[in-house]
């Protein structure tokens, strides 16, 4: 009864603050959600909520000419007198009836495209004409999950913190609300200050909703959504869409309105189907009602995705400017569905604001001081859109639960109940928690299987591990352990400790620590994943993965100096000693392989490359510098954006000193370019360089040479590694003297096969690469061509590539095929 009262008063308290409400119906009585309303001739409005209700307030008393608008119906105008008493007003729209009166058809063609091409000819112009604004934002974001089972893989799934209806497993998970003030500068330049955020059931917690985040440009070409999904105004939409016109009508303002049914041609292309309005001679968006699928934008588990968005004409300036967008989505992976929506509202806009030359900087996104402290009066008092009943509920409910889970005896109760030690727990691994604290101290267990190796055997793993976090948000952070590892053919037993220590999360500053005994794969990038390797030798008696044992102590340390450049240095002891087959099992035997040895590795051409045991210092040195990068401050983080415009880049130095055999003394100086960027309709393209040499290394240990990442699988548990190689020996042009290797990607997003009929129906992406790597050796070039995106339904784990091979006047293919598991 407290809690349906609490709800009752908030929804009392936010409409009597209002000085207009009321709410938005249809001739059927049926509520209208996000419809825009607004004063007229100023940049003062809001949006109605998902009940069609809404919530004005006026700067003073007097006179005023409310409109109220949405999409298919015609436009109200309302004559309120304000005297500072609360107004209550429900209002009524009417369909807006079209008409094909004064339609012509010309040529047989529907004249639907005679007003698309004048909005993509104008496109461009339209999307320059906002030079320069600012404007309050206010967005809301709601997630909701539906029948979600108890259990999933025999685990109990629980409540999720309060979210679940005990009986219908049904209820809102995620729910929050930003105000923020943004600024805006043609071409690129962005500023958003958030001065208001608030999560339900979180104290402290910052809304993911911003206004960038949600800035959905039909005008620009694309509209990145993972993939690239064309506008229906693109340069290039013609071929991409067919157009009907549904009919005109005329608005408030006397402008023909031209309503246009949008239809993908191929319907699992990146696109989206709907409605789109145009405004006849000014060829600008007046509304539109899009929808994409998950299969355009190669992501399964999103089943739709519904943009709406509303427009409205401004005499003073001659322009068109966005009032409101909403975000319809649903999902569903195995036994989880839901749905939610994002709702964007933009008023008091100023098209003329003065910007000095030091505004717009590399940070896009901060947060006022007590951003996400405002209480309820504040928010009933700034919210343009009101909370239906559920999220009033939504809010009082979590709001409840978190006052009692913050509670520190609560936490002591919880940490009592999972604190308890199970006898299975022996075997699987146990933890001891101190919320209040925020400790944690486990045992890992006896049940960590580390794979299977020729010179280990089978390796099982356990050990001890301690955190704790020195702040709330655990922004100041620490994490130690202790592992064992034993191999059941070696019969040896090796322990390393580390400890790691993070000092915040703004510039990265973090401390590392470690020592002990280990197996170390010669290349120590670890071009073969340990799974592959127990695969490919317990299955088919290749044991492609070498080895070596490492004792080692070593410290390193990394920060993010200022922005973009960030800075490491690692110094360490390695005492190295050769390792040797110590077991030859199989489950299946090949009649024609045998396991090759692992000291000396076999190279080709008859070759020979041998570890023997001594002892180096090694010191590291890196440097990343990622120009024009932009980012996010967050009260407790900083979120980096890299800048598609240019590459990253890296320089590297490492160094071997104080070697037992000083002919392993020796420096590598290394360099790389790195980047990503979008080329429109046609997909994304990567590139990265990279090159280095030695000096002194004409005798270093092999330990020590430059490993290439090869491949001789035909099956990865993962995409083939976009900067290695598909079909290169693993240590066969492993080099001390100087390299540079060059890899290109180019990801198609279904531009191709999406066209091919038939094909088109299966939505595969094609991915095409070319590779070079260049040593004292003759060059080394391969090309591929991927097809990823395979599978059937949401399932689609798989990718084969056929990977060409030409070296040393060899050229040869295969297939490789690749199982995205996240391995």
């Amino acid at each position: 009864m407290k809690s349906a009262l609490s709800i009752l008063m908030l929804c009392c308290v936010a409409f009597a603050q209002a000085q207009l409400s009321g709410t938005l119906y249809d001739s059927n009585n049926e509520p209208i959600p996000f419809a825009s309303i607004y004063v007229e001739g100023t940049y003062v409005g809001t949006t109605t909520n998902n009940n069609g209700q809404y919530a004005l307030k006026f700067t003073d008393n007097g006179s005023y000419k409310v409109v109220f608008q949405s999409l298919g119906y015609k436009t109200q105008f309302i004559d309120v007198e304000f005297n500072g008493t609360p107004i209550k007003k429900d209002v009524t729209l009417v369909e807006e009836l079209t008409t094909l009166d004064a339609v012509q058809i010309t040529n047989g063609e529907d004249p639907a495209y005679r007003v698309i091409r004048a909005a993509i000819k104008n496109r461009e112009a339209n999307r320059k004409k906002f030079s320069s604004y600012t404007a309050d934002f206010y967005s809301r974001g709601l997630w909701r999950m539906e029948d979600v089972p108890e259990k999933f893989l025999g685990e109990e799934i629980g409540d999720l913190d309060g979210s679940l209806d005990s009986l219908s497993r049904s209820g809102i998970i995620y729910l929050s609300e930003t105000v923020s003030e943004i600024s805006y500068e043609a071409p690129d330049n962005f500023k958003e200050r958030i001065v208001a955020s608030k999560v339900s059931g979180d104290d402290n917690g910052f809304s993911a909703n911003s206004a960038e985040g949600a800035n959905f440009d039909f005008y620009n070409n694309n509209i990145d959504l993972n993939n690239r999904i064309v506008s229906p105004i693109a340069d290039y939409a013609l071929g991409y869409y067919k157009y009907k016109l549904v009919g005109t009508f005329y608005d408030e303002n006397n402008f023909l309105i031209n309503k246009i049914q949008v239809t993908s041609k191929r319907p699992k292309d990146n696109t989206f189907n709907g409605t789109i309005y145009i405004v006849e001679d000014q060829w600008t968006i007046y509304g539109l009602e899009l929808t994409t699928r998950g299969e355009n934008i190669n992501v399964p588990v999103i089943e739709e995705l519904v943009f709406n968005q509303s427009f409205t004409y401004e005499d003073e300036s001659g322009d068109w400017i966005k009032r409101s967008q909403s975000i319809d989505f649903s999902f569903g992976l195995f036994a989880f569905k839901g749905r939610g929506r994002f709702m964007a509202n933009y008023t008091n806009y100023n098209f003329k604001p003065q910007f000095d030359k030091k505004y717009f900087g590399p940070e896009v996104l901060s947060f006022k001081e007590g951003a996400n402290k405002k209480d309820s009066t504040y928010w009933n008092q700034k919210r343009p859109v009101p909370l239906t009943v559920e999220e009033n509920k939504e809010y009082v409910k979590k709001d409840s639960i978190a006052t009692v889970r913050n509670d520190p005896k609560y936490k002591d109760s919880v940490d009592r109940v999972n604190n308890k030690f199970g006898l299975m727990d022996i075997i699987s691994g146990y933890s001891y928690r101190n919320s209040n604290k925020r400790t944690t101290i486990g045992y890992k267990g006896v049940d960590d299987y580390k794979g299977f190796n020729t010179v280990q055997g089978h390796v099982l793993g356990s050990g001890l591990y301690y955190s704790k976090g020195y702040d709330e948000d655990y922004n100041r952070y620490l994490y130690t352990d202790l592992n064992v590892d034993y191999g059941f053919a070696d019969d040896r037993v090796r322990y390393n400790a580390s400890l790691y220590y993070r000092f915040n999360r703004t510039n990265r500053r973090s401390l590392r620590l470690s020592a002990g005994t280990g197996v170390q794969q010669i290349n120590n990038s670890d071009p073969i994943s340990t799974l592959e390797n127990t695969l490919s030798s317990l299955l088919f008696e290749r044991n492609f993965a070498k080895f070596y044992e490492l004792d080692y102590a070593r410290a390193s340390y990394s920060q993010e100096l200022f922005n973009g450049f960030f800075t490491s240095l690692t110094v360490g002891y390695e005492q190295r000693q050769p390792l040797n087959n110590t077991t030859d099992q199989v489950i299946f035997k090949q009649s024609d392989v045998d396991y090759t040895p692992n000291n000396p590795v076999q190279l080709d051409n008859s070759r020979l490359a041998f570890i023997d045991e001594h002892e180096i210092v090694k010191v590291g040195l890196g440097i990343t510098i990622r120009p024009g990068q932009k980012f996010q401050s967050y009260p407790d983080q900083k979120y980096n954006i890299r800048n598609e415009k240019y590459p990253t880049i890296t320089l590297n130095y490492e160094g071997g000193f104080a070697s037992s055999n000083s002919n392993y003394n020796f420096h590598q100086f290394k360099a790389s370019l790195y980047q990503s960027f979008d080329m429109g309709n046609i997909g994304r393209s990567s590139y990265w360089v990279n090159g280095g040499t030695f000096l002194n290394g004409e005798n270093s240990s092999f330990v020590d040479y430059q490993h290439f990442n090869g491949n001789r699988l035909r099956y990865k548990l993962q995409a083939l590694n976009p900067y290695g190689f598909g079909l290169l020996n693993y240590y066969d042009y492993s080099t001390n003297s100087d390299y540079a290797q060059v890899h290109l990607q180019h990801d198609f997003k279904g531009f191709i096969l999406g066209k091919i009929p038939g094909l088109n129906k299966l939505n595969y992406d094609l991915i095409l690469s070319g590779k070079a790597l260049f040593t004292e050796r003759k060059p080394y070039f391969e090309a591929s061509a991927g097809i990823d995106n395979i599978g059937f339904g949401k399932f689609r784990p798989f990718r084969v590539d056929y990977v060409h091979s030409i070296t040393s006047g060899r050229s040869y293919g295969a297939f490789v095929v690749g199982i995205n598991f996240g391995l």
